[in-house]
């Protein structure tokens, strides 16, 4: 037993000595505790066999409901109907259209068998959220037309149908007939929706209108509601990683307790996941095997990558008339990882006789995927002029918390006020205030250095000092050493007319700019717009 433990607390710290490396060299930190597993595992330098499917589906399963759930936690619900509606179709309709493009494929290409192309097209049809989400806020894409939030959420829903579709699959490896599917397919749908809903509003009721929970068991009480909305589920032939997905999507976007403890909880949670799935995953494989399949692998990742996905995108977002730049971006953003390991070590532990090696087709598909198009998207989103530098990525996660609280106070320009008549730019203050916007019959203005201060004029003055409750929309970005505003003074950045440097965030401090303010790497400059 202590061997064991050993064993256990070495590859996690293994994985955290790793995580700093990818860091380093770019590219995601899940492809290297998958090649520390392989170096742990029987082609590896200590030569551990392993090769219980059963043992590690059950393990892995348990890891990919909580990076579900967390998944859905972290999911900001956002007001546009439109990105809602483009997420929604992508994560369904989406993906069942690239799982059929690649079991196609798979039929007259590779020569497979039609149930087991309908395999290969289902447990690699989902992208992976934690792939996705790890880039996202790793590299600070902020992106254009709320495609983070977009992706966010096709890629935290999409894995339940990608689910539903391996459960049909391995159905029909078995022998089942459309007469027993399509009931199945109801009752995954069905139940899996109405035990999230349930189990989401029953929590939320013992969390707001009981004292059940005293200080300190939110969390463990989360943990449960986690569990029982999945295996409930999954006990009714319903599909519980939809139900924990909807869960997750209710209990996130809902005001409880301690919420911030909780995600930071849940990402722990969920980073230990990860570490455990794709660490079994290079574990359990055998590279001696993959120069066998390594040749239809290939094949299938670049007819998934350059033809399923974009067509896929294509054909549903194709009402919505999207911006080719962002067709572009969303294509390549198809991320497969986690998920599609585990779905397919689920059919090989169900199915023991398959006539191809599905394990290591998916396993190469994901490892491609997530190291070369997961290192590539940063480059992509600025070659196709997606990167907005008036947004900040983290806003679409429920954890994010706005680090730059600016204070606000509001002057009403009277009859004898002494600044009737002057310029902004005569305006002095000590260093640690700044006019943000003036409020003229009705109309707002952004100010500038030779806008003019009238009588009735309302003065809003941002400042680091008294607290307020008036509203505005502050944003922040953070400079890095690829940023076009990097070294340039205030006064030489071409911002729109409607924008406005409030604050400077330099080294744990903030203070207010002025034009010749210099912006330096690592400031985190926060503007606002009205």
């Amino acid at each position: 037993m202590s061997i064991l433990i050993l064993f256990c607390a070495i590859v996690i710290f293994s994985c955290i000595v790793t995580n700093k490396f990818s860091s380093k060299l770019g590219m995601p930190s899940l492809v290297f505790f998958m090649f520390l597993g392989i170096l742990f595992g029987s082609d590896g330098i200590l030569k551990l066999s392993f090769d219980d499917y059963d043992l590690t589906a059950k393990l892995c399963s348990i890891g990919l409901l909580f990076i579900i759930f967390y998944g859905g936690f972290c999911t900001k619900k956002i007001c546009d109907v439109k990105v809602n509606a483009q997420a929604i179709l992508l994560s369904s309709f989406g993906t069942i259209l690239t799982a059929g493009f690649c079991a196609l494929f798979c039929y007259y290409v590779l020569n497979l068998s039609y149930v087991e192309s309908f395999l290969i097209g289902a447990v690699i049809s989902s992208t992976d959220a934690a792939s996705v989400f790890s880039i996202l806020r790793s590299r600070r894409l902020n992106l254009k037309y709320n495609t983070a939030s977009l992706l966010e959420m096709e890629s935290g829903s999409n894995d339940p149908f990608a689910y539903i579709l391996t459960i049909v699959g391995i159905t029909m490896l078995q022998g089942s007939n459309a007469t027993e599917t399509l009931p199945l397919l109801f009752k995954q749908i069905f139940f899996g929706i109405l035990l999230g809903v349930l189990i989401a509003y029953g929590a939320l009721f013992l969390l707001k209108k009981t004292r059940l929970l005293t200080d300190g068991t939110d969390t463990i009480f989360i943990v449960a509601v986690a569990l029982l909305s999945f295996s409930l589920a999954d006990l009714i032939q319903g599909n519980g990683y939809l139900s924990v997905y909807i869960t997750g999507i209710i209990l996130g976007n809902s005001e409880i307790k301690n919420k911030l403890n909780l995600m930071h909880f849940f990402d722990g949670i969920t980073a230990l996941s990860q570490v455990v799935i794709f660490f079994l995953i290079g574990f359990l494989s055998f590279p001696h095997k993959i120069p066998e399949i390594i040749v239809p692998a290939i094949l299938v990742t670049l007819f998934l990558t350059f033809a399923a996905r974009p067509l896929a995108v294509l054909i549903t977002l194709a009402p919505f008339k999207i911006k080719w730049n962002q067709f572009l971006f969303i294509s390549s953003a198809g991320l497969r990882g986690a998920a599609s390991i585990v779905f397919a070590i689920l059919v090989v532990s169900e199915s023991k006789n398959l006539a191809y090696d599905l394990f290591h087709i998916v396993f190469v598909v994901a490892l491609l995927s997530v190291s070369i198009q997961g290192s590539l998207l940063p480059l992509i989103a600025k070659k196709v002029n997606m990167i907005d530098k008036f947004s900040d990525v983290r806003k679409t996660f429920n954890d994010f918390q706005q680090e730059s609280a600016i204070s606000l106070n509001k002057v009403i320009i009277q009859q004898s006020h002494p600044w009737i008549g002057q310029y902004i730019k005569d305006i002095h203050f000590n260093g640690k205030a700044l006019i943000l916007m003036i409020t003229r019959d009705g109309k707002k203005i952004v100010p500038k250095g030779l806008t003019q201060i009238l009588e009735n004029d309302e003065i809003l003055i941002g400042s680091t000092h008294t607290q307020s409750d008036i509203d505005i929309n502050l944003c922040e970005t953070f400079i890095d050493e690829k940023h076009e505003w990097l070294n340039l003074e205030i006064k030489e950045i071409d911002l729109p007319e409607t924008y406005l440097i409030a604050l400077i965030k330099r080294n744990e401090e903030y203070f207010v700019p002025n034009g010749s303010t210099k912006i330096k790497l690592k400031d985190t400059i926060v503007f606002y717009n009205i």
